[in-house]
């Protein structure tokens, strides 16, 4: 009797899926949580329940058949996309713009127009890895450019373009938070945007300039964005409704080269996103409520981060350095050398408090050195008391 030959699903994998590893933060936490600052999650309290209700109705009273149906998103809300991004003095048109389920699907698929195997791809250190983790698995090669308290440290891009150069590699993109940094939250100013941008014409790389957050301003200067100082196609500008709106109705967008835009689209293989979610937003924008509803996010969010500052300095040692951001959603804490930010999160979390460690927002393994505090979410009492729970482990851990 011949034998049955082994078979296993996981052979069938591509090379790319095989090796992914599934992510594990927060799994290996075993206490119960009472408060998190890991995740830069909306406060719910802010949704614009109401509006949308109303722009809901409106669309399912006139726009019902189309809306409902399949096709393509409302071509009011590109007109709005392009309103707001003229008014940020970028180059807007129907042909430079996509839309997609947020942001982030639209920077998932810069691998499939930019990346082979092994092609080098710049990225912040730290920054968003729920984002470059797509690179990587892309087969990407990632080189990590420190961030400091300007942003991305441009010399330190000029050296390793150089050096890049020499070696006869031409990145294919450059990504960067540039205004209320994830996770750093800070924001680069004019002479590093102008001198990033110069080089990426210089080197004939793209830059990816990623806007989620630059609606919420607490204060300082509002500064152009990056695509606004090239007219060359050198960037490509990508922004979100999910920190301005709500997270959950999935809308971000895209600007740049219209050669870019059309390769996006052609790998958006699920198509066109929600014709009616992309109508009842339109119609939300086209009422003017949304500028009004961003300052009272504004407010809520400065209110919130300067009591999470005021409560790390009554609370953390002295010796906790805690950069205050300009807007945006996080609080980066650098760590004295004889404090680890994952023994940190391990013994908090026996406390029911949890974070991010830096760990988790470098490609190279770095940030046992610092902590993201995320203080969107929770509520001002919670953000108390889970600082000062977080300082009294950290008075602990030094005993």
């Amino acid at each position: 009797m011949t034998s049955t030959p082994s078979y296993r699903i996981a052979d069938l994998f591509a090379e790319r899926a095989r090796n992914l590893t599934p992510p594990t933060y927060g799994t290996e936490l075993t206490k119960i949580i009472t408060v998190s600052f890991a995740y830069g999650l909306a406060d719910p309290i802010l949704f614009p329940h109401t509006d949308l209700a109303a722009a809901s109705a409106t669309v399912l009273a006139q726009e019902a058949p189309t809306a409902l149906n399949y096709g393509p998103p409302s071509d009011q809300l590109y007109e709005q996309i392009i309103l707001r991004l003229r008014a940020r003095g970028i180059a807007a048109d129907r042909d430079r713009v996509i839309i997609g389920y947020g942001s982030s699907q639209i920077l998932g698929l810069l691998p499939d127009v930019f990346v082979e195997p092994g092609d080098v791809v710049i990225v912040e250190g730290p920054t968003f890895l729920g984002v470059v983790n797509k690179f990587a698995n892309a087969g990407a090669h990632l080189i990590t450019i420190p961030v400091d308290e300007l942003g991305m440290d441009v010399d330190v891009l000029e050296a390793t373009l150089i050096d890049l150069k020499k070696q006869g590699i031409r990145p294919r993109f450059i990504y960067t938070i540039p205004t209320f940094h994830n996770p750093t939250g800070v924001t680069m100013p004019l002479f590093r945007r102008k001198k990033l941008v110069a080089l990426a014409a210089e080197y004939g790389v793209l830059v990816v300039e990623d806007e989620a957050y630059t609606d919420l301003r607490f204060r300082g200067e509002v500064l152009p964005p990056i695509a606004t100082l090239n007219d060359e196609g050198w960037v490509l500008y990508v922004s979100t409704f999910s920190k301005t709106i709500a997270p959950g109705i999935r809308l971000g967008w895209a600007c740049g080269d219209p050669a870019i835009i059309e390769r996006l689209a052609m790998f958006k293989s699920e198509g066109p996103v929600g014709p009616f979610v992309s109508h009842v937003v339109a119609h939300y924008c086209a009422t003017g409520k949304l500028d009004n509803h961003i300052q009272d996010l504004i407010a809520c969010y400065q209110h919130k981060c300067n009591l999470m500052l005021e409560a790390i300095a009554h609370e953390f040692p002295s010796d906790v350095v805690a950069l205050r951001p300009d807007g945006g959603f996080f609080v980066w804490c650098k760590l004295p050398p004889d404090i680890s930010a994952n023994t940190l999160l391990t013994a908090a979390s026996e406390h029911g408090v949890t974070f991010l460690p830096g760990t988790r927002c470098y490609a190279n393994g770095q940030g046992d050195d610092a902590i993201r505090l995320a203080f969107s979410f929770q509520p001002t009492e919670k953000i108390v008391e889970g600082i000062a729970i977080l300082g009294s482990v950290l008075r602990e851990l030094r005993r």
